[in-house]
């Protein structure tokens, strides 16, 4: 395939990736208006804020077999469907049940494209430029949140109270492009392989996931999603609005400082980006953990003091931190560790972990913040990057520039 045509096919698949930011952060300058619009009690409100995550749940569980089955263009094609269904019906919900059902079938859209479109774009990558290629996919997550954000910000200035369906519903114009674009991708030339091997009885046993030969990637798959998301990344990109609200900022500022930070968070993506491929998985994750333990520690100090505006730096640092590191690493290493046969079943396995762990943080959220003053909570979080930190250090491989055939030597060192 041509240069041209790679990029093309991995930045239509990455579209996925940007129904996803979008999808998973729109939310956060909704979600108060949505509480008030339908009277919700905090525990309702944290389910109608987590509907969707619990959708993802199911997404990622199943994305990998629907991946693996039908291939990863049919997925994506039913995916950018998904997308569109729930924008349209989130718009036009008449009560909690409906949007929860709406949001729900949106989380199903992002699950699944967590574990396609990772998966497609690494499988159709050079082995020096994959990392580069793959994190294209979170390029887009991060666009897909400022888009939103922006969005949030014009429609909040409007005011009126139902300014959230219309922030939900105009993730319909890019869920449409994406449908109407993925029809024009081509399927993954290792997948075409893998399946021709398949029917012809060449290599049946590869298509075993959990087995001893997979342990340690399956072991890797989980922990980088498990502290992705007892960074708290979810629950701040979900609730941003409301805890600069916490730090002492009016209705309108913190919509404008949740825009800012979206800013933020796509000029640390970029970098991590463009280093990647460079300094490698291991390096981002450490160096993006030692700006999470920093951060962090800023937040829990600044919270306690009553100083917002240090509060504030916090979270954008934090936010850059993850871009740089976690935001920039998990998608490229959880597609590139796994065997072809089982490559989606471990991508779903990862995004799974991911999924559910967002899933229940977002829901306990409203009521720990009711609960717990906000230093409570970030310390938790820094706690957790701590050993986060120490996991990068001692115990995750090296995976840059190697071809995906050649994989399974890391776990050989």
């Amino acid at each position: 395939m041509r240069k041209t045509n790679l990029w093309f096919l991995a930045l239509v698949a990455a579209m996925g990736g940007f129904l996803f930011g979008y999808d998973t952060a729109v939310v956060s300058g909704a979600e108060q208006q949505i509480q008030q619009a339908f009277s919700l009690s905090p525990s309702l409100h944290g389910w109608v804020m987590s509907s969707a995550l619990w959708g993802t749940v199911l997404g990622a569980l199943f994305g990998g077999r629907i991946t693996d089955r039908f291939g990863r263009k049919p997925t994506l094609s039913v995916i950018g469907i998904l997308y569109l269904v729930s924008a349209l019906w989130s718009a036009l919900a008449t009560g909690p049940a409906t949007l929860i059902a709406a949001r729900f079938i949106g989380g199903l859209a992002v699950g699944c494209s967590s574990t396609a479109a990772p998966v497609y774009i690494a499988e159709i990558s050079p082995a020096e430029k994959r990392g580069l290629m793959t994190a294209i996919f979170q390029l887009d997550v991060v666009l897909g949140m400022c888009a939103s954000q922006l969005v949030n910000l014009l429609i909040g200035t409007e005011g009126g109270p139902d300014m959230w369906r219309w922030m939900l519903g105009a993730e319909a114009v890019p869920a449409l492009l994406f449908a109407v674009l993925c029809p024009f991708l081509i399927e993954s030339p290792r997948w075409l392989a893998e399946r021709d091997a398949l029917r012809a009885g060449a290599s049946p046993s590869r298509a075993v996931f959990f087995c001893k030969a997979n342990l340690k990637p399956i072991l890797l798959a989980i922990s980088v999603a498990f502290f992705n998301q007892l960074s708290g990344i979810n629950a701040v990109m979900y609730f941003m609005k409301r805890i600069y609200m916490m730090a002492g900022f009016s209705d309108q500022t913190a919509l404008s400082l949740v825009a800012l930070t979206g800013v933020f968070n796509a000029i640390g993506t970029i970098i991590g980006m463009n280093l990647i491929d460079r300094l490698g998985r291991k390096t981002l994750l450490i160096i993006g953990g030692i700006g999470y333990v920093v951060s962090l520690l800023a937040c829990t100090i600044a919270f306690h003091a009553g100083a917002g505006v240090v509060a504030t730096a916090g979270v954008i640092l934090f936010i850059i931190s993850h871009a740089v590191g976690q935001g920039a690493v998990i998608w490229v290493i959880m597609a590139e560790i796994f065997p072809t046969a089982v490559r989606a079943q471990g991508q779903s396995l990862g995004a799974f972990t991911h999924w559910v762990l967002s899933a229940f943080i977002t829901l306990v959220f409203p009521i720990a913040a009711a609960k717990f003053l906000p230093e409570v909570i970030f310390g938790f979080f820094l706690v957790m990057m701590v050993l986060h930190l120490l996991w990068a250090i001692f115990l995750v491989p090296e995976t840059k520039g190697r071809q995906l055939e050649e994989m399974s030597n890391i776990w050989k060192r």
